[in-house]
């Protein structure tokens, strides 16, 4: 405890084969407020939150029947929409493992398959009314490479949320710093109503993500 009786911020102590970048990680996380509320919440990660900030925003989960979660691991998000629709059918991939969630069926496989989004499909049982992406590449430090390889797993989201989509569903999903590409972002307005960025409270502030909304699907015609 300090003087002041306040307890100050947990530090690190750097071990020999740490390196100083996650030795900063592990700092950061123990004075997270939000990995500290997503452990007391039995959230699995505090990806959680950001979607709960983005549905108290948008709505994304009012009244929703049918749900696909792509990247679902660790299922923070999953575990979102158990808690506020418990009677939706959702359906996680990821081509990580991912420990089970009751109520959710989730697939281990890469998203990037071909036939993963008949797979996704037939699992549901009918279409979705929201598809939602928390997707990101594993990054390599090139700030150009990394946002072309996130962004070309947005496009796939955006294709597949097109095709299975529920008239009048709803997409979300990350993207990174300058928003969505110019002519992806004209598809999802072809496609929906209402088409806008967000930022969510609980996204780092110094991390790139963004987060694309988009709602009222209006088909495939």
């Amino acid at each position: 405890m300090s003087r002041s009786g306040r307890n100050p911020d947990k530090r690190v102590k750097t071990a020999k084969r740490r390196s100083a970048s996650s030795t900063r990680w592990i700092s950061r996380q123990l004075n997270d407020p939000y990995v500290k509320q997503a452990k007391a919440d039995g959230y699995r990660s505090r990806a959680a939150y950001k979607l709960i900030e983005l549905d108290e925003r948008f709505g994304l989960l009012d009244g929703v029947q049918r749900v696909v979660d792509l990247g679902i691991t660790p299922g923070g998000w999953s575990q979102v929409v158990r808690k506020k629709a418990p009677r939706a059918a959702i359906v996680g991939i990821d081509l990580l493992p991912t420990e089970p969630i009751e109520g959710v069926t989730i697939l281990q496989m890469d998203f990037m398959a071909d036939e993963a989004p008949e797979a996704l499909e037939s699992a549901l049982g009918g279409a979705p009314d929201l598809v939602m992406s928390d997707m990101a590449a594993n990054t390599v430090g090139h700030k150009q490479t990394d946002h072309l390889r996130t962004m070309g797993l947005v496009e796939t989201a955006v294709d597949f949320a097109i095709q299975t989509l529920e008239e009048g569903g709803a997409f979300v999903a990350k993207v990174l710093a300058g928003g969505t590409d110019p002519d992806l972002l004209a598809l999802l307005k072809r496609h929906f109503t209402v088409v806008k960025h967000a930022k969510p409270p609980a996204s780092r502030k110094g991390s790139s993500e963004w987060y694309v909304v988009a709602q009222g699907f209006k088909g495939r015609a």
